[in-house]
């Protein structure tokens, strides 16, 4: 990886380093000292919008290149508002778009712009971005041999059999373009990527609410709230990553504008058409580029024309029919493949969600049922207040400046104090009792 890095990193120009030294070798001539660590000709690079890219063509091969925004954007015939996309400095959500000669994909950290000959990446030091550029190649690598080794077969066996070739001529498998590979690679990256990062939240957040429910503190509620914060992040991005695949699944017209290798063969076959009736008029002994008057040019060459082209479009017209819906089915298949990862990254989220406001429910019974006993607790302590008030009074009453022989009888003190403890505690029964009549406390 770090040979990856070093072979993908821009080399330093020369005299970005002269202009280095000669920063710390000279002084300015207002006396300051000058600013150290500052690439002069850096600044005039980013002032300039230059960007370096990373492009992998179809054999795997990979380049380094400065190109500004204009030129990326008549390069791969792309309007600002998408090449905004792809630029790290803002945060857009999870988005494939298809254009007529490119894919702008921004799926997590793969920015990158796919055409159908070569795949353009923003230069970045992410591990993830390199490891795109690496299975790419080894994808692409791969492929050729297959295709290399599937051509050699062929002639091997159409060597030895003829019989053999026309009865499984339509069995060999059919390979997916190079936007498709290098969009399946993204796609793969990205739904890899949200797995596993909902796989670290799911192992890191079950055992933090199973100690929550065991015991309930402020530093356990802090982390789970936290967890919870970072799962809802997680959460939209999943969402939205499941929305863009969805969308592109039902509409036809966005997978139809995708397929980039098959609109540049019916261009091709346009202009070798073109250029095919051109000669067969040049052939014909007409000028091509002397006007032709309808009146002395011959009626049946007009006829051939008119009929030769009508059948050009009809057979192009079919077979572009024909392939779309065929390579929409492919497109189809693929993107379904991916919906079902991602959909499952999103089921394991909602799961844990789930999991979450089940903790939550669990920690509100624990908590109301504390509450429940703390205001039984007042309950009975009040009505044990109210039991002792009535010594108060007794005692008030008896405090009184008068006198009764009540007063010279021997036990008349301890009288009064078990009288008014009946008192007390019958009143206190039938408090108790009526508070587990009216169910007001546990029986």
């Amino acid at each position: 990886m770090s040979e990856l890095k070093e072979r993908l990193l821009p080399p330093r120009p020369a005299s970005a380093m002269n202009l280095r030294d000669t920063a710390v070798s000279r002084p300015s001539a207002s006396g300051r000292a000058p600013l150290l660590g500052v690439d002069v000709l850096g600044l005039k690079k980013r002032g300039q919008g230059l960007r370096s890219w990373i492009r992998v063509d179809t054999s795997g091969n990979t380049q380094v290149m400065e190109v500004d925004k204009f030129t990326m954007m008549r390069r791969c015939d792309l309007p600002a508002r998408d090449l905004r996309l792809l630029d790290p400095l803002f945060v857009y959500p999870s988005t494939i778009l298809g254009r007529e000669k490119a894919i702008v994909v921004n799926l997590e950290q793969i920015r990158c712009i796919i055409t159908a000959d070569e795949v353009l990446l923003l230069n970045s030091l992410d591990n993830y971005v390199l490891r795109y550029v690496v299975e790419l190649q080894q994808r692409l690598k791969t492929s050729a041999v297959g295709e290399m080794w599937q051509q050699e077969n062929s002639q091997l066996s159409r060597r030895r059999s003829r019989s053999f070739d026309n009865a499984f001529e339509n069995s060999s498998p059919d390979y997916l373009p190079f936007e498709f590979r290098a969009l399946e690679i993204a796609l793969e990256a990205a739904c890899t990527f949200l797995d596993s990062q909902a796989s670290e939240l799911e192992i890191e957040a079950y055992p933090l609410l199973d100690e929550l429910t065991s015991k309930i503190s402020t530093l356990n509620l802090e982390r789970v709230r936290r967890l919870k914060s970072r799962l809802v992040a997680l959460t939209r991005r999943v969402q939205k990553v499941r929305d863009e695949i969805e969308q592109l699944m039902d509409d036809d017209g966005d997978m139809a504008e995708m397929y980039l290798t098959e609109k540049k063969k019916r261009m091709e076959g346009s202009l070798y058409g073109d250029q095919s009736v051109l000669g067969y008029r040049s052939n014909d002994g007409l000028s091509v580029s002397a006007p032709v008057s309808p009146v002395s040019s011959p009626p049946d060459s007009r006829r051939l024309d008119k009929s030769l082209s009508i059948a050009r479009s009809r057979h192009d017209s079919s077979r572009s029919s024909e392939g779309v819906q065929e390579n929409i089915e492919e497109l189809e298949m693929l993107l379904e493949a991916y919906f079902v990862v991602i959909d499952s990254t999103l089921n394991k989220l909602t799961s844990l969600k789930e999991y979450i406001d089940d903790t939550e429910d669990f920690i509100n019974i624990q908590l109301d049922n504390v509450r429940n006993q703390l205001i039984q607790f007042e309950l009975l302590l009040t009505t044990a207040t109210f039991v002792v008030a009535i010594f108060g009074v007794v005692a008030g009453i008896f405090g009184m400046n008068f006198e009764i022989d009540f007063f010279n009888q021997p036990g008349a003190f301890r009288w009064v104090l078990i009288i008014t403890g009946v008192c007390g505690f019958v009143i206190f029964s039938a408090f108790v009792w009526f508070f587990k009549y009216r169910r007001l406390m546990p029986l």
